[in-house]
């Protein structure tokens, strides 16, 4: 999430988390899309972080995402994907541990 834009490269700058990250600026983090019913619940996250398992955590994930709204705002990622180069921001210390690596599987994109 911190590292800079890249014109060209990133193509539609989409934040996947549900707050903006702590002392970026919206300016710096360049971001196009804010689809918050894509990331997590605070529920999901919190169990998760207190030792959830990895498996598990997808699991709920994809029930979660599978809700209305976030189905539809997941359908809308889709439809941008589809279109061009989508890059999945987020904050969390290990992306590829996360919910952004989740999307970017079923989005068929960059995290």
């Amino acid at each position: 999430m911190y590292d800079p834009p890249e014109p060209g490269a990133d193509g539609v700058r989409v934040l996947v988390d549900r707050l903006w990250p702590r002392g970026l600026s919206k300016e710096a983090a360049a971001v196009e899309e804010w689809p918050k019913a894509v990331a997590p619940s605070t529920e999901l996250r919190k169990w998760f972080h207190g030792g959830g398992s990895a498996a598990e955590f997808r699991a709920r994930y994809e029930a979660e995402l599978a809700e209305p709204e976030a189905a539809a705002e997941l359908a809308r990622l889709r439809e941008l994907a589809g279109a061009g180069p989508v890059t999945l921001l987020t904050a969390v210390k290990d992306p590829a541990s996360s919910h952004a690596a989740v999307l970017a599987e079923l989005l068929g994109t960059r995290g």
